[in-house]
C-alpha cells in the first residue's frame, strides 16, 4: 500500500501558475469517513477563489483544493459505512470542503453518493458540488414547484447546465442567460426555454417579454452587485431571488417597495461550511429524486474537457475565461509516474 499520493496544492496565491503537483502523505479516515482512492476530480469556481487566496478552507479541512471527486472506497469507518448500504470498494463520488484535487481524498460517508448507472467516474466526478448547491438553493430554499418559472444567470456554467436539467425534469420552465450564441444554443438543448444573450440584450425587459409582464417565480443568480436590482423588477408576485455567488461584487441597492408589494424573498448560502448532517441530508434528497433521472438518461452530466493533473493551471485559466460549457475535470488516470 502506499503511503504517499500526488497532488494539487496552492504553492502560491495568484494566478494558475500558483498550483503544482506535490507528494503528499495519504490523509487517514476518521469516525464517519471513508477514504477515496481518487479516479477523477471536479474544477469549481471556489477552487479559483481559494487559490486567489479569497476563499479560505474551514477549520480542520485540507488545505488542498477540490470539492468533488469520484472513485472507489478504499477504507473507513466500517460501521458508518454499513449503516449506509456501502463497503470498500463500491465506486463512488462525494462532495468534500477540501482535498479532492488528490490521488486519494477522505469524505464524510453522508456526502457520499454511488455513482450513477451508466455513468463514467470522469462524468461522476462532476456532479456532486453543482448538485448538491442546485437541489438547496433552487428546489429548498427557492422552493421551485412544477409549473413555475427559474431563471438562471450564466445558464451555460456546471451550476447553470445542472440547474437547467434537473428544474425541467422536475416541471418547471427555464430561462437563461449566457455570453454567446453558442453557449445559447447548448442552454437549449438542454431544455431551456429561452436563451438571454446578456452582452446585448436586457434581461429584465426580456424577462417581462418572456413571461407577458408576469415575471419569473426562482431566479438563481451567481453575479449579485449591479443585478440584484434588475433582478428583483424579474420577479413574479412572491418571487424567490437565491444569491450564491457574487462575481458582481458584494453591494447592491433594489427597490424596496416591490419588495414589499410582490412579497418577494431575498436569501442566499454557501454550502462548503455547512454541518455533515446537512449535507447528508442534500445527499439522501438527491439519491431519491435526481438519481434515477440520471440512471434514466433525463438528466444527463455535462463534461466540456478533461485535464490531467499536470494541466490542472490549464483547467483554472480556462475556467476564469468563461468559454466552457459544462463541467471541466481532472483525470488522474492522466498523472505521470
Amino acid at each position: 500500500m502506499a503511503r504517499d499520493m500526488q497532488a494539487i496544492e496552492i504553492a502560491a496565491h495568484g494566478g494558475p501558475e500558483g498550483l503544482r503537483l506535490v507528494r503528499r502523505s495519504l490523509p487517514e479516515p476518521g469516525e464517519g469517513e471513508v477514504r477515496i482512492r481518487v479516479s477523477a476530480s471536479g474544477i469549481n469556481r471556489p477552487d479559483v477563489l481559494q487559490r486567489l487566496g479569497r476563499y479560505a478552507p474551514p477549520p480542520g479541512v485540507s488545505d488542498l483544493p477540490g470539492l468533488e471527486v469520484a472513485g472507489v472506497i478504499d477504507s473507513g469507518d466500517v460501521e458508518a459505512m454499513e449503516a449506509a448500504g456501502l463497503r470498500i470498494g463500491d465506486r463512488v463520488c462525494a462532495l468534500v470542503a477540501g482535498g479532492g484535487y488528490a490521488e486519494y481524498c477522505v469524505a464524510p460517508v453522508g456526502q457520499c453518493l454511488p455513482v450513477p448507472r451508466g455513468c463514467s467516474d470522469i462524468e461522476a466526478a462532476g456532479l456532486p458540488e453543482t448538485f448538491f448547491t442546485v437541489w438547496s438553493n433552487v428546489f429548498d430554499r427557492g422552493r421551485l414547484q412544477a409549473g413555475e418559472t427559474l431563471l438562471v444567470q450564466g445558464g451555460a456554467s456546471g451550476i447553470g447546465v445542472a440547474a437547467i436539467q434537473m428544474a425541467r425534469a422536475m416541471g418547471a420552465r427555464v430561462f437563461v442567460t449566457v455570453g454567446s450564441p453558442d453557449k445559447a444554443e447548448a442552454c437549449l438543448r438542454l431544455g431551456a426555454e429561452a436563451a438571454i444573450l446578456y452582452r446585448s440584450q436586457d434581461f429584465v425587459a426580456e424577462v417581462q417579454r418572456l413571461t407577458h409582464g408576469r415575471g419569473v417565480d426562482v431566479i438563481l443568480d451567481m453575479v449579485a452587485g449591479a443585478y440584484v436590482g434588475r433582478e428583483v423588477r424579474c420577479l413574479a408576485e412572491d418571487g424567490r431571488l437565491v444569491i450564491i455567488a457574487v462575481q458582481g461584487g458584494t453591494d447592491a441597492s433594489f427597490d424596496a417597495g416591490l419588495v414589499l408589494r410582490r412579497r418577494l424573498t431575498i436569501t442566499g448560502s454557501t454550502l462548503r461550511p455547512r454541518s455533515v448532517a446537512f449535507k447528508a441530508a442534500i445527499a439522501r434528497e438527491l439519491r431519491r429524486h435526481v438519481w434515477p433521472l440520471i440512471e434514466r438518461g433525463a438528466i444527463r452530466p455535462v463534461v466540456y474537457r478533461v485535464f490531467a493533473p499536470e494541466e490542472a493551471a490549464q483547467a483554472h485559466a480556462l475556467m476564469e475565461s468563461n468559454q466552457h460549457i459544462g463541467k471541466l475535470i481532472i483525470d488522474w488516470s492522466r498523472a505521470s509516474a
